[in-house]
């Protein structure tokens, strides 16, 4: 019998939970000077009052203590998600030409007022979340709206998926790319993914045919067109046409993509369908745990058919391991997968939590060397990777009577 008990598991993963991940981001995120959530503060705790505030963040924070408050029903994590709703009501949603924005001044003025795919899906998944716990209506009518607004606007129809990045008026940006490290190309696997994502948490509160639809279409462009046969990873980039544009493969990506794709064929509720999805998500967690993992259990980065290229470890594919290895022992039963999962939790609890600061750290070398240039809450370091992974956890540890 191994020495802990899937209960001790549990245990811990809850305490990281509720006392340093939601904890921080109470007492860190609010901008008590200029009101909503602060854009960017070091690793060392230090806030650039002038920095701008980015949708990414605000929707996550709005998922996350939504989340909080239907699991838990703390008054202060409803409070932390009604401030993030109110913010993005009133700042970040075009009300001229409909959308949200990418980014905000730090007195809540548009800034950055493109119109990414991304983007509105990420709106869609914290608004649906806030919806499930506060019964809010007006929430699901922006969220509904949001949805209308992509399947329009963004909706590639006549070779499936969705493409990039738009202007404020919804014409097709020149420049298609999500961020500085991403390939100018017009389809990408990670807005898609969050596609299926945030239309999932959606069907959750409306199932209707045209999103039911939508799900089912998104998840036959990952079995068609997303997932390489060959290898079982993802392909990250593409042109309009589905031509494949780059090799690189994110470990993060196809693990989080794993669980995410089962997820949402289970809430289809076609037999057949999710028979398939099974064998595809399965498939990808294997070639993750042969091709991905350190021998200290954690996650690298990025590979390309000729091996590693990233040997660092950042934080959000650590969390999404030990999801979607626990996902993959439920669907196997193999122990392996739990094996795997409790291993990336130990490297998260050695190395990548900051017992001195709170949170985790951004990043880490192969070794456990930290970079402190990365910052602790900014545009892309939220509360969402890791504390979703907790929620996951949480519910998939309870439903396992096995000892770890």
């Amino acid at each position: 019998m191994r020495a802990l008990r899937t209960a001790s598991f549990r245990q811990e993963i809850e305490s990281e939970l509720k006392d340093n991940i939601l904890g921080f981001w109470m007492r860190q995120a609010p901008d008590q000077e200029f009101g909503g959530f602060r854009g960017r503060v070091s690793n060392q705790l230090i806030a650039d009052p002038y920095a701008e505030k980015g949708i990414i963040l605000n929707s996550r924070i709005l998922w996350t203590f939504s989340r909080a408050f239907r699991v838990y029903g703390e008054n202060s994590y409803g409070e932390l998600a009604r401030r993030a709703y109110d913010y993005i009501d009133r700042n970040f949603l075009d009300k001229e030409f409909g959308g949200v924005f990418w980014t905000v001044d730090h007195l809540g003025r548009p800034s950055d007022t493109r119109k990414r795919t991304y983007a509105q899906a990420f709106a869609i998944y914290g608004l649906s979340e806030y919806f499930l716990a506060t019964e809010e209506r007006r929430a699901l009518e922006t969220t509904i709206s949001l949805f209308s607004l992509l399947e329009g606007r963004a909706k590639d129809h006549d070779r499936g998926g969705y493409l990039e990045t738009f202007e404020r008026n919804w014409a097709l940006a020149e420049d298609q790319r999500l961020s500085p490290v991403d390939q100018d190309d017009r389809k990408s696997m990670n807005s898609h993914l969050h596609v299926l994502e945030a239309y999932s948490n959606l069907l959750r509160v409306s199932d209707s045919d045209q999103i039911r639809k939508a799900v089912r279409e998104t998840l036959m462009l990952f079995i068609n067109h997303i997932v390489d046969p060959d290898t079982e990873h993802f392909n990250l980039f593409f042109d309009e046409h589905w031509n494949v544009k780059s090799s690189r493969i994110s470990f993060g990506h196809d693990i989080e993509g794993s669980w995410l794709l089962s997820e949402a064929a289970n809430l289809i509720g076609d037999a057949e369908l999710c028979g398939k999805v099974v064998e595809l998500s399965i498939a990808i967690s294997k070639a993750v745990y042969e091709e991905g993992l350190d021998s200290d259990g954690a996650l690298f980065n990025e590979a390309n058919p000729s091996g590693i290229t990233d040997y660092n470890k950042d934080w959000w594919p650590q969390a999404e391991g030990v999801v979607g290895f626990l996902n993959t022992y439920q669907l196997t039963d193999d122990p392996r997968f739990l094996d795997a999962a409790k291993a990336c939790w130990e490297f998260i609890k050695q190395k990548m939590i900051d017992r001195s600061n709170g949170e985790w750290y951004w990043t880490v070398s192969r070794w456990g060397a930290v970079d402190d240039s990365k910052p602790k809450i900014d545009q892309w370091k939220c509360p969402y990777h890791n504390g979703r992974m907790c929620f996951e956890a949480i519910a998939r540890l309870d439903s396992l009577e096995v000892s770890i």
